[in-house]
């Protein structure tokens, strides 16, 4: 069965539930949480369940039924579309027909869609009698959330108590996985593959052993600009689309979205980079990089700090242009002196360092010298981009232990446009003295080598893109420990191609891709 034809964009009610009478049990959170109050004054018990329910199942069938039978009126909560954290292509059903469904139940009186992210915030807001959760949420270890905990303690905030029903229990994924084809026909094939060899739980302890690796970020500070405009139509004088300004925000990119990337699954995390002289905006970096980053700043007096300022169609966040605010010529000798003198007293100090080297002058030759002979792991990419194409070659490197970049700066590189993939990935590789090498693919997913083992291709996740910048950096920056800490080739382009898909969710580099969140879609993944 294909979901393919599934509406899953939020709609109007259907004419079923309007038929039915479902709609007179849908209620919002305000609405419901006065008719809770009404109900609880008539010495009436209040049950209140919460979850995403996106497939219904005979285990969701059994823990609501166990749950009415504690209370005389059950109201359930859904987490909304947008705070349903199961990775891409989840939810299958949008939240009106989730909503609908659990409404069709004679078991169910009231249902609601949540508001917030968490079901702590609705529980306070409903104060029902009793919160009921599936028995396999007794373990708290199971629970890669923690939000058991915190919804306990809401429930007995409000002088509630925490409900753990019991019996047959499935996991609306595995189903899901097994039933319905919602991941590209190739993704299908190798997750059947994957699934068979690994765990999910092998695979996130994996993840939550990179937490004790001392990382150095290096590269250059990029402020990415998103101005958001609304063509209005060709000026008639000009042959220009004039657009109207609706507003603007910046995010913290380049070198900073690598270090707050890896920040969420390493504990020690040193960042080295340049800022202008001119219009620093050192406060805004500062307060845009996580807590565990250690920021270590010099300074470019002749230029500014990097801004690439792109101008956006709002409502398909379409890019119409960009504009470069920088100086891309080799750092000067008074700002370069001082980064040599510190890498060379700190370089011990770490067990990876990684280069996000975007080709605007912040790695000279001497640096790039000293890191290829001083680190302990050199992991490395350069970006070819619309300022440096065809200049910025990962072959300036004289070495690395793993190198990440995308198809075609391989095939710059390699000045090979035509030959198979494999075969220049085995060249760069052996050119570099690299210990292992992924070579990312856009559509095509990516592929790994690692010394003489055969190449792995592992395919994309998702077809469901918002914004390719930062997916890159995102991809790096949590494969390039992974690789350290001796992951295989096949586990490195798998979270590699799940961290992938998450950050094409996100606009520019708002938010960095957490470890809570790709753990819950690698969980959802292999079920």
């Amino acid at each position: 069965m294909s979901l393919v034809d599934i509406q899953r964009t939020d709609e109007p009610e259907s004419k079923a539930a309007q038929d039915q009478g479902i709609s007179n049990k849908i209620l919002t959170v305000d609405e419901i949480s006065v008719c809770v109050a009404d109900l609880k004054q008539t010495g009436q018990i209040v049950v209140h369940c919460h979850g995403v329910f996106d497939l219904l199942h005979p285990g969701h069938m059994n823990h609501l039924q166990q749950a009415k039978r504690h209370g005389d009126v059950l109201v359930v909560t859904i987490t909304p579309d947008r705070h349903v954290n199961k990775g891409p292509g989840r939810p299958v059903f949008n939240q009106r027909i989730r909503a609908e469904t659990l409404a069709a139940l004679q078991c169910v009186d009231y249902v609601a869609i949540n508001e917030w992210t968490t079901a702590v915030e609705v529980i306070e807001k409903i104060s029902p009698t009793y919160f009921a959760k599936g028995g396999e949420f007794s373990d708290r270890d199971t629970d890669l959330t923690g939000a058991i905990s915190k919804e306990e303690e809401a429930i007995k905030r409000i002088g509630g108590q925490l409900l753990l029903t019991d019996g047959i229990t499935f996991s609306s994924s595995e189903l899901i996985n097994k039933h319905y084809n919602i991941y590209p026909p190739e993704a299908e094939d190798f997750l059947q593959n994957f699934r068979s060899r690994n765990t999910s739980d092998d695979l996130i302890g994996k993840l939550e052993s990179l937490k004790d690796l001392k990382v150095l970020v290096i590269g250059e500070t990029i402020i990415d600009e998103y101005h958001y405009c609304l063509p209005m139509g060709k000026s008639t004088k000009e042959s220009i689309v004039a657009s109207r300004f609706v507003n603007n925000e910046s995010f913290a990119g380049g070198s900073l979205a690598c270090a707050n990337h890896i920040a969420g699954f390493c504990d020690n995390v040193d960042l080295v980079t340049v800022l202008g002289g001119q219009d620093s905006q050192e406060s805004f970096i500062r307060d845009n990089l996580k807590s565990n980053v250690s920021p270590t700043f010099f300074y470019r007096h002749d230029s500014p700090t990097i801004v690439k300022r792109r101008y956006v169609w709002e409502p398909f966040l379409t890019k119409l242009f960009e504009i470069y605010i920088f100086d891309d010529s080799p750092l000067p000798k008074e700002t370069e002196i001082p980064i040599s003198a510190y890498l060379k007293a700190v370089m011990a100090n770490y067990d990876l360092v990684l280069v996000t080297d975007y080709g605007h002058g912040m790695m000279s030759e001497k640096l790039i010298k000293q890191l290829c002979d001083d680190s302990r792991f050199l992991a490395v990419n350069t970006q070819t981009n619309s300022a440096n194409a065809g200049f910025n070659l990962i072959t300036k490197y004289p070495r690395a232990d793993y190198v990440c970049i995308d198809e075609p700066e391989v095939r710059l590189a390699t000045s090979d446009r035509g030959s198979d993939i494999d075969v220049l990935a085995r060249s760069i590789a052996d050119r570099l003295q690299t210990k292992s090498l992924t070579i990312t693919r856009g559509h095509k997913g990516s592929v790994t080598i690692n010394g003489s083992e055969t190449a792995v291709h592992v395919p994309i996740l998702s077809t469901e893109v918002k914004d390719r910048v930062g997916a890159g950096d995102a991809f790096l920056a949590v494969t390039a420990p992974a690789v350290c800490a001796g992951l295989t080739p096949e586990e490195t382009g798998f979270i590699g191609n799940a961290v992938g898909a998450m950050a094409v969710k996100i606009v520019g580099n708002k938010t960095a891709v957490e470890p809570v969140e790709l753990n819950r879609f690698i969980t959802a993944l292999l079920k």
